[in-house]
């Protein structure tokens, strides 16, 4: 049986260690030996770490944890008195240490769990280790202490936006032979050939919508879901330009251009696609039945668009206004550099044209989630674009509007700033950067932020008793789709550095966000990694499974572990649910249902009416908020 603990070995009663096999170590998982006896050591799914590693000058500090409460009580665990860090090529020591207890020892709500710290900051040789349990003969999975330790990760995380491509063949050398695949929806009637939902029969009305990203475990393609991803991985690049190089082995890699702006691209031009000469854009596109194909391209279905909506017309503004102003800063750019800026005001033009926001054009007939947004948001969304159009045109009409709506905007109802939303808090920070702008309102914005960080809202720094775990959110926040806030509040932290006048230490910020990394990396209740498939880079267990058209149940990309090939590495599943019985869970299905919050979630991916979509779904906004966060920790 593999040691990747999961819940179903979890389920079964297994309450020791195990060996790792040599079929994990194929997978990427280093052995580690005792020096002393010359045996494997056993991996004690107590002891959780980063399972990629850490950077050398950064805080490193292994949980142990101790169940009280939930599914997995028969791993309680009393850990020796002397722990260790060790070399994982030899078993020789570097460290030799005790713990902490967690809160004078106290039982954590959120986890159910009690448990202890050991800090091996100290240590900033590069190289290969585990945390050894002198007493217990037991030892954390190994990990790397590297200033490169993210990178792999980074590229892997960036590169589910290439098999979310719509309209692509997957094929090598770009996609792994497991994961190949023709272009989906280029068929008659398709996406080169996308019918008017609303009068289907009308040939005036077919328009090429192909290209874009699917936007979830769905096939489905929409304008209103990508404004977070759009924006968040324009950010990124924006403020951590290094992080992105031209070679995360895309089609467009080595044309001189980051293959994250590449990957950007291959959305915006779909944009385009779906404005029309008016300036409106299309809502949505998709099929009419619920088809969930596997591969995508075995879907020969009809595909169908919703028409034009104030809502999409405001969200393409401000997407094509914030590409343009990125995209300007690469010469080979420079005619679509100047076509977005046109598409941008035209948009513009044609949202402020209308008496009324439209909030009632996606009649739920292109399956499968509603685009439509209210009127509140779609203010939020011209506050956005208004931003960016100000950036590339100079234009004071733009800041006008600006200066009378940016108090409706998500982050002046909120705490936080930037947990939801994202992209609209990071918008408002943006233009404090941009020197034409009016000095007192940038004053204003900033003072702003840094109020929300004075607030004490559990939100900013790191506070050890806040979490056994290290990466505090709170207890409402482990909801469908938990892992966005999650990756955000690490963002919002990080922000904090950027931008506002700190009230303390940026260091307390920055570690927050790099433990909120780590919890992504395995400082968890589960021990895994909140990624897909991510063996051949280190870890020792990450998510196996995922709701996903074209990884379903039954077919070979289903399970990392017993299927032929599993889903790609790197995709971001939605995370624990605390509502999941509310989200359709059956009761019986434990977990996740019953649990303390941070339990709240299964290894799976089980269609109706096992409704795994509301946990282990991703979606490209999550994946954005997680680059984002990620990015800031690789040069």
């Amino acid at each position: 049986m593999r040691c990747l603990q999961s819940f179903a070995i979890l389920l079964l009663g297994m309450t020791g260690a195990c060996a790792e096999s040599s079929a994990d170590r194929t997978k990427g998982v280093s052995a580690a030996f005792d020096g002393a006896v010359g045996t494997t050591i056993s991996v004690a799914p107590q002891i959780v770490v980063d399972q990629f590693g850490y950077l050398p000058g950064e805080a490193k500090t292994a949980v142990i944890r101790d169940p009280q409460s939930g599914f997995d009580t028969n791993l309680k665990f009393v850990p020796g008195k002397e722990y260790q860090l060790r070399r994982a090529d030899d078993g020789s020591v570097l460290l030799t240490g005790g713990l902490t207890p967690w809160n004078g020892g106290a039982i954590q709500p959120s986890s159910g769990d009690r448990g202890w710290w050991f800090d091996f900051s100290s240590v900033t040789r590069t190289g290969r280790y585990f945390v050894y349990d002198s007493q217990r003969k037991l030892r954390s999975p190994t990990f790397s202490i590297d200033p490169q330790v993210y990178r792999p990760v980074l590229i892997a995380a960036v590169r589910t936006y290439y098999y979310q491509r719509s309209g692509m063949a997957k094929q090598a050398p770009f996609a792994d032979p497991c994961w190949t695949d023709r272009a989906a929806y280029q068929g008659p009637n398709q996406d080169t050939q996308a019918h008017d939902v609303t009068d289907r029969d009308n040939p005036s009305k077919v328009r090429d919508l192909s290209g874009g990203w699917f936007d979830a475990g769905d096939t489905n393609k929409y304008v209103t879901f990508a404004v977070q991803a759009v924006h968040q991985l324009l950010s990124a690049y924006d403020e951590h330009p290094a992080a992105f190089t031209d070679d995360f082995n895309i089609p467009e890699s080595g044309n001189g251009i980051p293959d994250l702006i590449d990957e950007v691209k291959w959305e915006v031009d779909w944009l385009e696609r779906m404005q029309f000469d008016d300036g409106s854009v299309a809502l949505k596109v998709g099929d009419i039945k619920i088809m969930n194909p596997s591969p995508p391209s075995s879907d020969i279905s009809e595909r169908f668009y919703v028409p034009a909506c104030t809502s999409s017309t405001i969200a393409a503004a401000g997407m094509f206004a914030h590409a343009a102003f990125v995209f300007g800063r690469f010469p080979a750019l420079s005619d679509y550099v100047a076509g977005l800026k046109v598409r941008a005001a035209r948009a513009w033009d044609r949202y402020q044209a209308r008496p009324a926001a439209q909030t009632n054009c996606d009649q739920g007939i292109v399956r499968a989630a509603n685009a439509d947004l209210s009127a509140e948001d779609q203010v939020s969304l011209a506050v956005e674009a208004s931003i960016y159009l100000f950036a590339i045109t100079n234009d004071a009409k733009y800041q006008d509007y600006l200066k009378a709506h940016y108090h409706e905007t998500y982050p002046y109802h909120d705490i936080g700033w930037s947990r939801y939303k994202a992209n609209q808090g990071e918008s408002l920070l943006f233009f404090t950067r941009l020197t034409t702008g009016d000095a007192k309102l940038r004053r204003d914005m900033l003072d702003d932020k840094e109020r929300d960080v004075r607030g004490g809202n559990q939100i900013y720094g790191f506070v050890p008793k806040d979490d056994l775990y290290r990466a505090y959110i709170h207890d409402p926040q482990y909801h469908w789709g938990s892992n966005n806030p999650r990756a955000n509040y690490g963002n919002s932290n990080l922000d904090a550095i950027t931008y506002a006048t700190l009230p303390a230490d940026p260091a307390t910020y920055r570690q927050r966000a790099l433990e909120i990394l780590h919890y992504f990396h395995g400082v968890n209740p589960f021990g895994m990694t909140y990624l897909t498939n991510m063996y051949t880079a280190g870890a020792t267990r990450s998510a196996n499974e995922i709701f996903h058209a074209w990884f379903q149940e039954k077919t070979k990309w289903s399970d990392a572990r017993t299927s032929e090939c599993g889903p790609p590495p790197g995709y971001v599943p939605g995370g624990p649910n605390a509502n999941a019985t509310a989200d359709g869970v059956p009761t019986d299905l434990i977990p996740p249902t019953g649990q303390p919050a941070q339990k709240s979630y299964r290894d799976w991916n089980g269609i109706w009416p096992g409704a795994s979509w509301a946990v282990t779904e991703p979606a490209i906004y999550y994946q954005s908020a997680y680059v984002k966060l990620l990015s800031a920790f690789v040069h």
